[in-house]
């Protein structure tokens, strides 16, 4: 008979990689963004699809996968969700045509949706209480991981083969997954049921793709941004009209995927709005690369190295965030944030003015990392943690991950909108101009900083055991 503990590692090991392959295809999206235009030859607003499909499945797939995996038993709902991604991955590197890249994201995206909550789910049925949050931590640290390597593993790949194999790797692997996952995972179905909200999950969805199409087709060129078309203002009347079908709706569910409780308190609506931003911030860093080999081509920046640029955000962020980590507990959130949403703003203002020059490009990267580690991860949890109620923080957190989505897919739209209406003449101006339009948002996230709480007023809230446990 297998070791318990041999065998608790076993599974840890599988949900952790799970997890990472499903990470690591948000963060290697960058470098394969070059090449893939240079191939199907499309511009960034529909190049922007390839994000936006990938994260409007995602939001869909994590409640609904969690749901299954009540119903049907943890082992199937993961190697369901791990095949899908295979799937997924498999379409983008055979497709002929770029709808058919945009449909293998999507399906990445269901099956990467639900890989977290489920592994999560794994560890709550197989640990006992006393070894869960460090089982949880190490499931968590994936994303962190996955931003720093990922870049690497592109310009690795990309340095002798072509783009697919950034996708195709993954299929060999999710075979190997799916085996141990059959083996090693628990059966058996959840005895508690939860509740799910599926009518306010379908509202919610159509709102943000209605609202990612008519943001898409933005161009700065007709009067009114081109509001007035039917293919731009449709859109946006669309999301608006399902935004107040789902709020109504929300407020008499049963079990609402959005609680109105849950929105009473100025630092809670705060920390939705950083979230937010913070997904808007890592959108726009996907599009890095492709600036990089439009305005630094002099310096011998081409689809195959441009990936390497990305570098100096990404170890700053790896070298960030633990610093942020302890700063938080000596100054509080909200100085913190207030510093990294100032770097933020002067790196990309930095981007805008100077990214047509190689020192400060890199430069910018740097300024840009530190100032995200202030708004990704620990800053926003540590003011949930002070904010939300005991009862209150699994729903808490899931709406900061929804936030966090909401931010992604409006700030992939954006780019896409505004390098190519922008940049139809000029492409180095279009991302000079769009980079400039971020700058301007991470100067707003700046301002709301200034809302949050002093360190001595989080102090008054948070328990003095739980600062010492979050330290």
């Amino acid at each position: 008979m297998q070791n318990p503990k041999t065998r608790l590692n076993a599974i840890l090991f599988v949900l952790f990689v799970g997890v990472l392959m499903g990470a690591l295809d948000i963060a290697i999206l960058g470098p394969a963004l070059p090449s893939i235009r240079a191939e199907f030859a499309v511009e960034e607003r529909t190049l922007s699809w390839m994000f936006s499909a990938y994260v409007l499945a995602s939001l869909i797939s994590t409640t609904l996968m969690a749901k299954l995996s009540d119903l049907f038993g943890r082992r199937w709902i993961y190697a369901a969700d791990v095949g899908l991604f295979a799937l997924g991955s498999l379409l983008v590197v055979i497709a002929p045509r770029f709808e058919w890249v945009v449909l293998g994201r999507a399906v990445q995206g269901l099956g990467a949706g639900g890989i977290f909550p489920v592994a999560s789910a794994v560890i709550g049925d197989v640990y006992p209480p006393e070894r869960r949050g460090r089982a949880l931590g190490m499931i968590g640290a994936v994303f962190g991981l996955a931003f720093l390597i990922g870049p690497l593993l592109g310009g690795v790949i990309l340095a002798v083969a072509s783009w697919h194999w950034l996708f195709l790797i993954n299929v060999p692997l999710a075979v190997v997954l799916i085996v141990f996952s059959l083996r090693l995972l628990p059966a058996q179905r959840a005895t508690r049921r939860v509740a799910f909200d599926a009518v306010g999950l379908v509202l919610l969805s159509l709102t943000l793709l209605a609202l990612a199409l008519g943001l898409n087709r933005l161009d700065v060129h007709q009067p009114g941004l081109g509001v007035l078309r039917l293919e731009v203002g449709g859109f946006l009347g669309a999301s608006v009209l399902f935004l107040i079908g789902l709020v109504a709706w929300e407020r008499r569910a049963p079990a609402p995927l959005l609680p109105g409780y849950l929105f009473d308190r100025r630092q809670l609506r705060l920390a939705y709005l950083l979230s937010g931003g913070a997904g808007f911030g890592e959108a726009t860093l996907v599009f890095v690369p492709l600036m990089a080999v439009t305005v630094l081509g002099r310096y011998g920046i081409n689809e195959r190295n441009a990936t390497w640029l990305l570098i100096p955000a990404i170890l700053a962020m790896a070298v960030g965030s633990p610093l942020i980590g302890r700063l938080l507990d000596r100054i509080g959130s909200r100085l913190v944030i207030l510093g990294g949403t100032l770097l933020m703003t002067v790196g990309f203002v930095l981007l805008s003015l100077g990214g047509g020059q190689l020192a400060p490009f890199l430069s910018a990267g740097v300024l840009i990392g530190i100032g995200m580690s202030s708004l990704l991860g620990a800053p926003i949890r540590y003011i949930m943690l002070g904010e939300a109620r005991a009862e209150e923080r699994s729903l808490a957190q899931g709406l900061i991950s929804i936030f966090t989505s909401v931010g992604q897919l409006v700030g992939s739209a954006i780019m896409g909108a505004l390098t190519t209406s922008l940049g139809r003449t000029n492409p180095a101006y279009g991302y000079q101009m769009a980079f400039g339009a971020v700058a301007v948002i991470s100067l707003v996230l700046f301002a709301l900083s200034t809302q949050l709480k002093s360190r001595q007023q989080e102090r008054q809230m948070i328990p003095l055991g739980e600062v010492a446990a979050h330290g």
